[in-house]
Formats: structure tokens, C-alpha cells, sequence
């Protein structure tokens, strides 16, 4: 086994050797939560659930972290303009939704769409408001070691010194001199426009809840330094992985490893970034009106079809969604899925993974050099779908051995894909799909009959029937085959 995968940082594809031997530590940025899940969040997290349960599969115990910001600029400022959802316009006064309720609203959205779509829930998932004691102590590390100040007025700020620090813009290989002042604080108490805010001193007109008592006044943190402070309690001061979206690495992974590393942590090991979603080639975007998001999804196709579409890509590419995205992404779920059927109800309880001992034929080798290789999803897609076309032949033509060794195959290669975790695989429910398989057979065969009496119009009608409960009958040159419609 030797694992590979691509390492922003030094911008090549590395060995992969866990810093300790037989276990492995994935921190990946969750959400900040102040509205509803887009498509961006849930490729990320789907990408890092086949990461995780890679991993898995190559005997690794996997300790994962994913980080909630549930107190953010954007946060504060969605609550000062909202509502509270249960408010009742005859009781007089519209009570506004106060910040941390807003939160914790939309973290449970966030649950709710990573749960549907099969995201294994994380080893931990710590919110930023409970870790205030962490940040304080990397702070004043900081600040001790000569990389951090209070802010030269009395704004109760505290910044990173980014000139203090020689490696600042390694991770995305700029110069510091090249790029662009950091919006998050006035720059009248920095030393330099570039220097980033560790410590956010209180402002008037915010809510008093959302600050913290400190050694530089009350405030609350800085985005990038809460996952910092996090990962290092849950994972240490060196890790093996580090990943997020694409727009992270700069400013924010950028500033994090600065400030890790500059309080003296080895911090991740590898640096993994997953690419964007496009909608036909362009960024999405409100203003555009091309955006589509998972809710929106889900009420065209089932998760499980959003699933295979959101993780069909290699995780470091683009992945363009077009109107017919879903529905090709449905027709690829619906091939599995009608062999897994048909090979459970010729099977029955027997659907379940084997020892691994996998014939020639059935793609495992392939599915395992493609995951391997950086994560390759397409190629290992690619030998999923030719070991569900050698399964679906084996069945045509009675060769059971060939037919159980692909359906092992692919409940296998479906289940590290995550697809099995989603409601609705067809893996299960093995005493339903036996009822349907002798349901169906009974009716083809009476089919047959009718065709072979020259009945064309009793052919056509049980075809009909069963066109209307769902199934799908093709006539070949080895006769009648069947499958359910995808949704």
C-alpha cells in the first residue's frame, strides 16, 4: 500500500506516512454558520468523507475534526438585520434574532444536509465560543515569542506581526509585499495594513454576549486564529491533515499556518484543498442568478444521486453543474443499483462485503490503484461501472461465481464512496428485492409465452403493467431484462 496525495504546501503529490504508525488526524474547515448550507460547503465535506473513509479501508483508526464558527463578523451583522423566526407581529415589538440563536439555526441545517447526504459525523466538532481560553493562550504565545502585538490605538485589537515571521506567504507562494492589505480591522492599530487581527477588541452597538473578558479587553477572536487554537487541543501541535475549500488558502489557511507554526507548532503535515463549483463554466453567483444549492438539489433527485454528482469529480478539480448534471449523475446511480438488485435477489442475505478474496473481474485492484493515487474518484468510478458491467453479464449468462464476486465488488467500492451510508442503497433490503425479483420473473415469463404464441397484445399489456409499477423491461438477444426506474 502506498498511499499518495497532493500537498499544497509543497505543491506535489507526497508518499503519505501518518505520523503515527496505524492512526491518522484530519482537521477540515466546517462551516461558518451564518445562513444556509450552499453547494461549496457540501462538496467539500463529501470530498473529505471519502478521504476519511479511504482511509479506513487502508486500516487506519481516523480521528477527524471539523470546526463550527458560530461567531464571525458576518454573523453578527445577519442578526442585526434579522428577526426572530417565531416573532408575532400582533405582540407589538418584532424582538430581532439574537446572534448566537441565528447559530446555532443554521449549524443544525448544516447537520441536517451532511446527514442526508451521508457525511460521516466527525470524531469532534467544536464550536469557536467554546474554546475562548485556547485562543487566549496562543495569543499571548505569540505575543511572548515576538509575532503578535496589541494594536497601536486603543481598539483593544491584537495582531499577527506578519513581517515578523520570514515564511509568511509559503503556502500559496506569495510575496508579503505583493498582497493586499487584511480587511478585518482598522488599520490605523497595525504596524503594517498586511498584519492580521488575532484578538477583536468590542465595538459599540455590538451585543455584549458576543464578547469575552481578556488580558487586551473585552473582544471576541479573529476568524483564523479559532481553527488554530482548535485543531491543536484536538489534534496536537503536529497532525497529518489539514484541508478545506479551494478560497481558503488564502487569506485564512495561509494566516493559520503562519501563526502555528510561528507559536512553534509543526501543524498539518499535508495541506489538502478541494476545487469549486461552477454552474456551465462560470462562478456561481447571486447577483448572476446562477447559484444552486444542496436544498435545491434534493428536490430534483434523491440524496443519493446528489451524492455520486457532488463526489463525482477528483476532489482538486472543478466540478461544473449543468442542467442535466443530475439527471446523468441519476442514470449512473440507477446502472448500480439495478445490478445490486438484481444480483440480491439472486443472492438474497449473501450481499454483504466477502472475505476479499475478489476475482480478476470484479475491479477491486483498479477502484484500490485509483484511491491510492491523490483520491482519484473518476478513475475508481470507472472501475466500479466496469465491474457492474461484467456483473450484469455474468448474471445474463448463469455464471453465478463471476456474478457474486461483482456484487461483493460493488458494495464494497459503493460503500467506501459513501453511497451506501445514504438512505435508499439498494445493497440492503435483500428480502424485499428476492419478493420483486420472483414477482417480475413470473410476469417476463408470461410475457415470453404470450410472444411466443404471437399474443402481441397481451405482451404489450404485462409490459405496460409493469411500466406503471416502475420496472423497466428491455427485450435483447438473450431475452427479456429488467430494471426500476431511478426517481
Amino acid at each position: 500500500m502506498t498511499l499518495r496525495f497532493y500537498d499544497t504546501a509543497s505543491a506535489e503529490v507526497r508518499n503519505f506516512v501518518p505520523l503515527i504508525e496505524g492512526k491518522a488526524s484530519l482537521y477540515y474547515c466546517g462551516a461558518t454558520v451564518q445562513g444556509m448550507p450552499h453547494v461549496g460547503h457540501i462538496r467539500s465535506a463529501i470530498a473529505f468523507d471519502q478521504l476519511t473513509r479511504w482511509l479506513q479501508y487502508r486500516g487506519l483508526r481516523v480521528t477527524v475534526v471539523r470546526n463550527v464558527t458560530d461567531i464571525d463578523d458576518k454573523i453578527l451583522a445577519k442578526s442585526e438585520a434579522s428577526f426572530a423566526p417565531d416573532f408575532s407581529p400582533e405582540a407589538g415589538e418584532v424582538p430581532r434574532e439574537e446572534w448566537w440563536a441565528l447559530a446555532y439555526r443554521y449549524e443544525r441545517e448544516f447537520l441536517k444536509a451532511y446527514d442526508t447526504l451521508g457525511v460521516s459525523r466527525p470524531t469532534y466538532e467544536p464550536r469557536a465560543t467554546g474554546h475562548i481560553p485556547e485562543m487566549h493562550a496562543l495569543i499571548q504565545q505569540l505575543i511572548e515569542r515576538g509575532h503578535a502585538y496589541p494594536a497601536l490605538d486603543d481598539s483593544g485589537d491584537v495582531y499577527f506581526d506578519v513581517r515578523s515571521w520570514d515564511r509568511y506567504g509559503a503556502l500559496t507562494r506569495q510575496n508579503i509585499d505583493d498582497m493586499q492589505a487584511a480587511p478585518d480591522a482598522d488599520p490605523r492599530g497595525k504596524k503594517d495594513p498586511r498584519d492580521f487581527a488575532l484578538w477583536k477588541g468590542s465595538k459599540e452597538g455590538e451585543p455584549a454576549t458576543a464578547s469575552w473578558a481578556s488580558p487586551w479587553g473585552t473582544g471576541r477572536p479573529g476568524w483564523h486564529l479559532e481553527c488554530s487554537a482548535m485543531v491543536t487541543k484536538y489534534l496536537g501541535t503536529a497532525f497529518d491533515i489539514h484541508g478545506g475549500g479551494l478560497d481558503l488558502r488564502f487569506p485564512h489557511h495561509e494566516n493559520e499556518m503562519a501563526q502555528s507554526q510561528a507559536a512553534g507548532h509543526s501543524f498539518a503535515n499535508f495541506w489538502m484543498h478541494n476545487g469549486m463549483v461552477t454552474y456551465q463554466g462560470e462562478k456561481m453567483s447571486k447577483s448572476i442568478g446562477n447559484t444552486i444549492s444542496p436544498a435545491e438539489m434534493l428536490e430534483v433527485a434523491p440524496p443519493r444521486v446528489v451524492r455520486y454528482y457532488l463526489g463525482q469529480a477528483h476532489y482538486r478539480s472543478v466540478l461544473d453543474y449543468r442542467p442535466t448534471s443530475l439527471q446523468e449523475a441519476a442514470a449512473a446511480v440507477e446502472r448500480i443499483d439495478g445490478f445490486l438488485a438484481k444480483a440480491a435477489a439472486r443472492f438474497g442475505g449473501d450481499a454483504g462485503i466477502a472475505d476479499g478474496n475478489h476475482g480478476p473481474s470484479s475491479g477491486i485492484d483498479a477502484f484500490c490503484e485509483a484511491m491510492d493515487d491523490d483520491l482519484n474518484v473518476p478513475r475508481a468510478l470507472a472501475a466500479l461501472h466496469e465491474t457492474v458491467r461484467a456483473g450484469n453479464t455474468a448474471l445474463a449468462e448463469g455464471d453465478d461465481a463471476a456474478a457474486r464476486d461483482a456484487m461483493h465488488a460493488v458494495v464494497l467500492m459503493t460503500d467506501v464512496l459513501g453511497l451506501n451510508a445514504v438512505a435508499g442503497s439498494a445493497a440492503v433490503n435483500t428480502r424485499e428485492a428476492e419478493a420483486l425479483e420472483v414477482l417480475v420473473e413470473a410476469q417476463l415469463a408470461a410475457r415470453a409465452a404470450a410472444r411466443a404464441e404471437k399474443d402481441w397484445a397481451a405482451s404489450d399489456a404485462i409490459r405496460d403493467t409493469l411500466n406503471q409499477a416502475g420496472v423497466v423491461v428491455e427485450d435483447g438477444p438473450d431475452g427479456a431484462t429488467w430494471s426500476l426506474k431511478r426517481d
